[in-house]
């Protein structure tokens, strides 16, 4: 039998507004730990844990944010993420609030003891970009149901 190496996991590319690029370095480069790649002075590439997130500079962003209620909270609906693993969620939301940001969602835990038992948190980017990081128990059960 033929030794057959795993198939790798698709990374995302996401592009998004910003209105400041020295903000956006400072939060995602700075705080959240990215590192950054190539960049222009209209847009700034980070390594968003494997992914490639593009900060594009815009004059203005014309989209109306948009909330959906989630576990009687109001979620933005438009926003991005991360899965990431419950040690380093925890880490992270800690130094997010040592930092003193203001979080859209304070970290809790959805289905407590229930399939799909997960970590959640939403911040905002200094551009208004809402992101969400989740952690879960079993990753096994990310679409459990």
């Amino acid at each position: 039998m033929q030794n057959q190496s795993p198939t790798p996991v698709p990374r995302f590319h996401l592009a998004f507004p910003v209105d400041d690029l020295m903000a956006a370095r400072a939060f995602y480069k700075d705080l959240l730990g990215c590192p950054e790649g190539r960049s222009s002075d209209r847009w700034v590439d980070f390594d968003f844990y494997g992914h490639q997130l593009v900060a594009h500079l815009v004059d203005h962003d014309e989209d109306t944010p948009i909330t959906n209620p989630v576990d009687g909270k109001m979620i933005p609906v438009r926003h991005f993420g991360l899965i990431i693993p419950w040690s380093e969620w925890e880490r992270l939301a800690a130094r997010l609030r040592d930092a003193g940001t203001d979080f859209i969602v304070d970290p809790y835990i959805r289905f407590n003891g229930e399939a799909g038992e997960q970590g959640t948190f939403f911040v905002r980017d200094p551009a208004g970009n809402a992101l969400e990081f989740k952690t879960f128990r079993n990753e096994d059960q990310i679409f459990a149901v």
